[in-house]
């Protein structure tokens, strides 16, 4: 893991009418490292990914992404973004699918290896809109990592797989990251949350708390990391 930051919000806010969905938030992430955004839902989770990658703006405050200023369409071709909600063509193929974002983000090969990754190669011809949950949510982590960016942003990028491939993503993750890859993970499952090199707290737009899963632990007084997030949530509401 590296000393130079990927990822860097100083400060940020960001509202939507009356609603704050973010409220100062300051992070840092290091190239090559398995960040975990953990916090319940409509804390502000998303709304930070979509800052980091650029499709928000934000109202206060700066976002720094592989060394410019964000929003910056030069950054795109270098980030992967697997959406809560698979973000894909239903009336065409798999492989369609994959192929189509491979070049729009100037990847000339790579299709094959993402596909066989999350076990649709043998289904690359099938039409997306006859595929179940799970598959279209494979499909689309496939998009997001086919052309091998160096920032990949994850929005609860396991639901709906059925165990055994989570383990296999998630052991594909730190190989991602050992090779120098920079990861953003989101999820309110707390066993992700522990698979993290380091954690941000989120709730109520706020970071409430940052470090090691071992680290949450010795902040929120507990072993079990869901009591230490509410202990955390607790304090900080107070």
């Amino acid at each position: 893991m590296s000393d130079t930051y990927a990822v860097n919000l100083d400060d940020v806010s960001k509202s939507f009418g009356a609603f704050k969905a973010l409220n100062g938030v300051t992070l840092r992430v290091r190239q090559g490292e398995i960040y975990g955004l953990l916090g319940p839902n409509g804390a502000g989770k998303t709304t930070l990914i979509r800052l980091i990658c650029g499709l928000l703006e934000a109202q206060a405050g700066k976002v720094t992404v592989l060394g410019q200023k964000m929003p910056n369409v030069s950054v795109l071709r270098h980030i992967g973004y697997m959406t809560q909600q698979a973000a894909l063509y239903p009336a065409i193929s798999v492989e369609e699918n994959v192929s189509f974002f491979a070049a729009i983000n100037g990847a000339e090969e790579g299709v094959r290896e993402a596909l066989e990754l999350v076990q649709l190669w043998d289904r690359r011809g099938s039409v997306v809109a006859t595929l179940s949950g799970g598959m279209r949510q494979r499909c689309s982590l496939a998009c997001a990592l086919v052309h091998k960016p160096e920032l990949l942003l994850l929005d609860e990028p396991t639901v709906g797989i059925d165990p055994q491939l989570r383990v296999q993503f998630w052991d594909y993750f730190r190989r991602l990251a050992a090779a120098g890859t920079t990861l953003v993970v989101s999820s309110h499952v707390m066993d992700e949350a522990d698979r993290c090199q380091r954690l941000g707290l989120i709730q109520y737009g706020r970071l409430l708390a940052e470090g090691s899963p071992a680290d949450i632990r010795a902040q929120g007084g507990s072993r079990n990391l869901e009591d230490a997030f509410l202990a955390l949530a607790g304090s900080k509401g107070s």
